[in-house]
């Protein structure tokens, strides 16, 4: 899988060019001046390249033998009394299988060996550390990310069989929050219950910090305290995965902590899941984000106005970003190695400076091969709403008596994961979001 990674790299660089891609991966960090490690996760590039997730590593890549040179620590009998075995060089090799293997101080003799006329670099950091080795080659920071962006967009297949298990986990750690979840609760008590499910898969690294908010914090886009009781009555929002070998699943669900939606969440809740359910439909080679955002906003617009929380026309609400005031984020974003994975804009493709839509994180035509979320959303929020009252143009389109007595609801997001294909999309998602399965599945 690696070794394909690294061909879909050469094949990007002109062909027996005298150059060389430098890379170090991750160190071990710890918190302020102790001697507590942060669990260890490698740096997302280098990972992809190597499959190595131990700290202390780097590579290079002749881009005109197209050989593989790992560079791995050379460790001392203190470290295997603290960190355990020390692995030998033929561990090393036969576990990771570079085409050269050496120990991170012979860095410098390979390069003298090789004789680059440029060494390509991603960081700041790993071009001043070649530059100190006193070499006369060119230095290029620019290309390297360029290339690398490029390769992990579109997801090769050994990449989507391990998206495939994290989000196969996902599904059922989602599903048995939904399952045990009762008013009285903590909110770190759903999320022991969501985490032990990853763990007895063997999932032991989150892909982001989980949301697990109820009640008036599901309006938190980044609520991660989970501190907070469930009171009946309460919508829960969940919206947490876990890594598969450093593949993401990150998805949403939100549902009544009780198991019956009143009056007012079931009408938010299926404009929400109408706006969803219509985008993945949409979602097709071609197809541009910023399109699928706007549409999911109007659809939701139409939904907030049938509850009569909104009034007017809806093309003039559209008009006047209004449709902002209670979707204030992008509509999702490319899944990977990273949750936020790379590529959302490439080079010249500026933000749209629109209110809402500026902070949607891909804007770009979609392709096969594509891992996307879709994930529209409405939230009450009045650090949104009360200037919005108060102010003479957007007043006109709200409904004030009625919004202000949902500023403790909080809010309704569902994220599902699809791939792209060349005649539509595979949906990784399989957690209940229909009122009638959820409700179903809550009541046992």
């Amino acid at each position: 899988m690696y070794k394909k990674h690294r061909e879909k790299l050469f094949s990007l660089f002109d062909e027996g060019q005298s150059g060389v891609v430098f890379m170090q991966g991750s160190e071990i960090f710890y918190r302020d001046e102790t001697d507590y490690e942060y669990p260890f996760r490698q740096e997302s590039n280098f990972w992809y390249l190597t499959g190595v997730n131990e700290p202390d590593c780097a590579l290079i890549l002749d881009l005109k033998t197209e050989e593989y040179h790992l560079f791995v620590p050379k460790r001392d009998a203190q470290y295997a009394v603290w960190h355990g075995y020390v692995k030998s060089k033929d561990t090393y090799q036969q576990q990771y299988e570079p085409d050269h293997l050496h120990y991170d101080n012979e860095i410098l003799h390979v390069l003298n060996n090789i004789s680059p006329e440029k060494v390509y670099c991603l960081s700041e950091v790993d071009a001043e550390l070649v530059e100190d080795l006193d070499r006369s080659f060119e230095v290029d920071i620019e290309s390297l990310q360029d290339a690398l962006t490029y390769c992990r967009v579109l997801k090769t297949d050994d990449e989507l069989k391990l998206m495939r298990k994290a989000a196969e986990v996902n599904n059922k750690a989602h599903r048995r929050a939904m399952e045990i979840i009762k008013p009285g609760m903590f909110e770190y008590e759903v999320k022991a219950a969501f985490t032990k499910v990853q763990y007895e898969h063997g999932l032991q690294q989150d892909a982001y910090n989980g949301i697990f908010a109820s009640g008036k914090n599901g309006a938190i886009l980044h609520y991660v305290e989970n501190t907070s009781k469930i009171k009946d009555g309460d919508l829960f929002l969940l919206d947490a995965g876990h890594e598969y070998k450093g593949y993401a699943s990150d998805y949403t669900r939100t549902y009544p902590a009780n198991g019956k939606f009143t009056d007012i969440q079931a009408g938010v809740y299926d404009a929400v899941l109408n706006a969803l359910n219509t985008c993945i439909e949409q979602v097709d080679p071609g197809v541009k984000m910023e399109d699928l955002h706007m549409n999911a906003a109007r659809i939701m617009m139409e939904g907030l106005k049938e509850l009569d929380l909104v009034k007017g026309s809806v093309d003039d609400m559209m008009e006047n970003d209004i449709f902002a005031l209670f979707f204030p984020h992008g509509l999702g974003h490319f899944l990977g190695l990273d949750t936020h994975d790379v590529g959302g804009y490439p080079k010249g493709v500026e933000r749209i400076d629109r209110p809402g839509i500026k902070f949607l994180r891909v804007r770009r035509d979609l392709q096969p091969g594509m891992v996307i979320t879709i994930e529209p959303g409405i939230y009450f929020i009045p650090a949104l709403l009360i200037p919005a009252i108060e102010d003479d143009t957007q007043s006109k389109f709200l409904n004030a008596d009625k919004l202000t007595k949902l500023f403790e609801f909080g809010g309704i997001r569902i994220e599902d994961n699809v791939v792209v294909t060349d005649d539509g999309c595979e949906n990784l998602t399989d957690v209940p979001k229909s009122r009638e399965d959820i409700e179903k599945l809550m009541a046992g």
